[in-house]
């Protein structure tokens, strides 16, 4: 099981993200606009600058909705590996089963 004060962190990133994404885009778009004059793009890029570093959605790390785990993360299922493992062998997900030889 992860920290709580990383998943929490993690839950508010998300949030910043999710609360910027507009304003992100609208700045680099006009960032990245080369008809605009070099002083209004470089003032976006400062605006841009000047958000919250945890704003962007680069800084999210994957992590399993059961455990928190960051690594060995299913992106389809949204669980860890040993999640997974866990809820195949109680036959919670369809289709699966644990295999023994």
């Amino acid at each position: 099981m992860a920290k709580k004060a990383m998943i929490e962190r993690e839950k508010k990133r998300e949030r910043l993200v999710a609360k910027y994404a507009a304003k992100r885009a609208e700045l680099k778009e006009i960032a990245n606009d080369e008809t605009l004059p070099m002083e209004e793009r470089f003032k976006a890029r400062l605006k841009l600058a000047k958000l919250p570093r945890n704003s962007s959605a680069t800084r999210l790390h994957n992590r399993c909705q059961l455990t928190g785990r960051p690594h060995a993360y299913y992106r389809k299922l949204k669980v860890s590996r040993i999640a997974l493992r866990e809820l195949g062998s109680n036959g919670q997900i369809p289709g699966m089963v644990k295999s023994s030889w």
